[in-house]
């Protein structure tokens, strides 16, 4: 089966290599020619994933034509500020039956949109996938054992796709709900810049479970109102990867927080760090939306006012505190525990 893996970065690199090692031809797509000068010469993309060589079947190139020619499944893993544009380009060489799948985190702002959507809207395919996980790069090359979850209402796109990706050390777990398991992506990257803010103010262990099962309670609320099944946000997608970015120092968000709490503003925070953490632009689309829709959020929302409108960082806490106690499973049915022993 040919392959094509659109974007070059660490993330897509990874997984071509899965998928080149299960012995399919597949196709690396970088937009920098230079980088493919770079990576065809050295073996392996020192500029994303050094010290991890290519699989033979696996081959760069920058002619994105070239890259989809006869591929039967077509990922697509560039960063969700140029994921439109990508849509775009790839249009014209989509056909019906192709397999797409978005393996970006992220939210186009243009109309609140996910990845899928953007597939959906400018493609011609019919099968749309999507990959979210707690699944570092560099972990993954490294053969390190490691979940991810591949949704898709497409039976047959499910079943292709985890032929060729699974692998001794890599699992691929099946899901229809692909609202959910995008949005799980997204969102958890607001809720490890509230982790590592509380790190960085040195709370203590209780308080760092109560923001992560309050920031899952968040999530899965926001998501219903979205059209997700909250029961999603239970499996690797959910909690797996929010339990991940939301203690691993790796994680660019968990770093802005410790940052910020350190006393950096938002601003010097995101410079030092070089690139703006992904999860600052998923909650001023988040923040917008859950105030449109009416869906309570206190975590994100005292978030928000924190760096865009300079509070303090102890007004996350007052945020967690101040809600009524009320039900700490607010999805679970009666019948699930009524009567039980």
């Amino acid at each position: 089966m040919r392959v094509a893996i659109i974007g070059g970065g660490n993330f897509g690199t990874a997984i071509g290599n899965i998928v080149a090692a299960n012995g399919h031809q597949t196709s690396l797509w970088m937009r920098d020619a230079d980088q493919v000068g770079e990576t065809l010469a050295q073996g392996e993309n020192a500029r994303y994933l050094p010290g991890h060589p290519l699989e033979k079947l696996l081959v760069p190139t920058s002619d994105l034509e070239e890259a989809t020619a006869d591929s039967e499944i077509v990922f697509v893993t560039v960063p969700s500020s140029g994921f439109l544009e990508t849509c775009q380009n790839l249009a014209p060489f989509i056909r019906p039956n192709d397999l797409l799948v978005s393996g970006t985190k992220g939210i186009e702002p243009d109309g609140f949109r996910l990845m899928s959507q953007l597939i959906s809207e400018y493609t011609r395919t019919d099968h749309v996938g999507v990959l979210s996980g707690p699944n570092f790069a560099e972990e993954i090359a490294d053969n390190q054992y490691t979940g991810t979850v591949l949704a898709s209402h497409s039976e047959i796109l499910r079943q292709k796709v985890q032929d060729v990706m699974r692998s001794e050390t890599f699992r691929v777990y099946l899901s229809q709900d692909t609202f959910g398991v995008e949005l799980g992506g997204a969102l958890k990257n607001i809720y490890a810049i509230i982790c590592g803010m509380a790190v960085g103010l040195e709370v203590g262990q209780n308080t760092i479970g109560m923001i992560v099962t309050r920031s899952l309670a968040e999530m899965s609320r926001f998501a219903v109102s979205m059209g997700a099944n909250p029961y999603t946000f239970l499996g690797l997608s959910g909690v797996g990867d929010l339990l991940v970015t939301c203690t691993s120092p790796l994680s660019r968000n968990y770093q802005l927080g410790f940052k910020i709490a350190k006393g950096m503003t938002f601003e010097s925070a995101s410079n030092e760090l070089g690139k703006l953490a992904e999860g600052a632009n998923t909650l001023a689309q988040v923040y917008d939306k859950s105030q449109e829709l009416g869906v309570y959020m206190p975590l994100a929302s005292g978030l928000y006012q924190i760096l865009f409108s300079n509070e303090e960082t102890s007004l996350i806490f007052r945020a967690l505190m101040e809600r009524m106690e009320e039900s700490d499973v607010e999805f679970a049915e009666p019948s699930y525990w009524k009567g039980g022993t």
